[in-house]
Formats: C-alpha cells, structure tokens, sequence
C-alpha cells in the first residue's frame, strides 16, 4: 500500500518539514559523494548499538550517532520511501504542533526510537542509520490526532491498482502491527545479521504518541 495523500487540511505551510526533506537529501547526496569513505562515516555516525555496552567507547559516540544517524541513509530507495511518509503525514502535525515544537518532536522521536533499538539489539554490531525512528514518532502522533482522516491510497490488487480511502487509524494502526510482528521475529537474532531496524520503527511510533501529549491538547484535534 502507498499513501498518495491525506484528508487533513494543512493550514500553515509545512517549513520544517520541507526543510527535513531537503537536509535528509542533502547528507544523501554526500554520502554518495564520498564513495569508499562511506564506511568512515558509519562508523562514527551510525548507531552500532553493541558499541555502548563496550568499556573501550569513548562519551562522544555514545551521544553523537543517536543524533546524526537520523539524516543517513543506504539507498535512494530508503530514502525517498522515508521523505514521502514525512511529506504526507508530517504536515498535518507540523501544522498542529508549530515549527519549533515540531522539530523538537521529531528529533526526539528519532533519538527514543534508536535508544529502543540500542537495548533490544545490545549485542549487534550492525550500524543503523535512517529517519524513519523521527518519521515513525509523526506516523504514531498522526493516527493518535487524526484518527478518522483518510488516507488516499494506492492499493494492488491482482494485477490492477485501485485507490481507496483508508482511515488513519486502520492505515497506521496495520502499519504498526506489521513493525511489531516482524521487531518479535528479530529478537535473539545473532550480532551479524542486518537488515530493516524493526524496533526503531516500533520506538519511534510509541514515543511518537506519548511525546504527543506534552507538545499538543488533545481537546484540540481534527474530527
């Protein structure tokens, strides 16, 4: 399923949001401008989340990636899956939240989201990089204000595509269930085996609704 837009009107123009879009595409284009160096770069920025349990980890790695590995990315694909899920949802809560909030919002989304993922996976050397822990807060933050939107969708069907209106609620709430099922296959998996980071979506979607309530009223929300 991919979400072509949503139902909510957004009434302020969504300046952070674009901004994130255009940073996260910015770093991506340095990324591939390094080549080889790329690995350099990982092994400072990402989060490699055995590395925090190690006595040899100098402070600044500790605090560093949990910030920086927002805006890297492994592949065009990775990353304009994540720019096109903070283009439909975050505006919406941009436009709730304020730009200052919203910005704050979403880094904490994302830094929660790898701290999640840094206790579940202890023993993984893999490094983890993406913004979708920071885009999946907003998708948590969106079913929660938005719950009866609906979610233009692109659906396949057999061989045909069909768009359908879904309500956020059922859209976001699928979304999650399908993080949660696979974040439970990961557990006990050994320290070598990459792939998508589960349990930063699942972080990042849980702390994306409970950070909710200290940035937005509820009594405010959209039907």
């Amino acid at each position: 399923m991919i979400p072509l837009k949503t139902t909510v009107p957004v009434r302020k123009f969504p300046s952070i949001t674009i901004i994130l879009i255009l940073v996260n595409i910015i770093v991506f284009l340095y990324e591939v401008s390094i080549g080889n160096q790329i690995n350099n770069l990982l092994q400072t920025a990402a989060v490699i989340p055995a590395r925090y349990f190690s006595q040899q980890t100098v402070p600044s790695i500790y605090f560093y990636p949990l910030f920086s590995s927002m805006f890297l990315h492994g592949s065009w694909m990775h990353l304009i899956s994540n720019i096109w899920f903070l283009w439909i949802f975050g505006g919406g809560i941009e436009d709730r939240m304020g730009h200052i909030n919203f910005l704050i919002f979403y880094l904490l989304c994302g830094i929660i989201a790898n701290i999640v993922h840094i206790f579940i996976n202890s023993n993984s050397l893999i490094p983890v990089i993406g913004a979708s822990g920071a885009i999946a807060g907003v998708l948590g933050a969106y079913m929660f204000l938005f719950p009866s939107s609906r979610v233009i969708t692109l659906v396949p069907i057999f061989f045909f595509l069909s768009i359908v209106r879904i309500p956020a609620f059922f859209f976001l709430g699928y979304w999650f269930f399908l993080q949660f099922l696979n974040g439970l296959a990961t557990i006990g998996q050994t320290r070598h085996i990459g792939g998508i980071a589960w349990w930063v979506h699942i972080g990042g979607f849980i702390s994306g609704i409970v950070l909710l309530l200290a940035f937005v009223k509820r009594k405010n929300s959209y039907r």
